[in-house]
């Protein structure tokens, strides 16, 4: 099960950011939002975070629940257009570099599903 679970995190995004209040790295993955980790250097960030991550992935086989694929092998076909006002589309914009995000679309998608369970 480990194995398993190690394998596939090993797919997932990873996404970090340096905390300069902390001193720390905080990361996190695409695919698993809400798992954490942080550490004092980028390498130990990503170590920490994907330790984290295999151990939710492995919780999710071993409660046979499905875990996240990884971004990279979902296919996305289906689109959603929303219109914003200036001021909001600058804010979401803001909101999504503060959280780690490249851009707009994968934070809007990750807060809109992270909302709809």
């Amino acid at each position: 099960m480990w194995k398993k679970a190690q394998k596939l995190a090993a797919k997932y995004t990873f996404l970090s950011r340096y905390d300069a209040d902390e001193g720390s790295y905080f990361g996190r993955t695409l695919e698993m939002p809400l798992v954490m980790a942080d550490g004092e250097s980028p390498e130990a960030c990503l170590k920490n975070t994907m330790e984290a991550t295999t151990l939710a992935v492995a919780a999710h086989l071993e409660g046979g629940e499905r875990p996240p694929l990884p971004v990279s092998e979902q296919k996305r076909t289906a689109q959603l257009n929303v219109r914003l006002t200036a001021d909001e589309k600058l804010r979401i914009e803001e909101a999504a570099r503060a959280a780690g995000f490249r851009g707009v679309s994968d934070f809007v998608r990750t807060a809109a599903l992270n909302q709809a369970g």
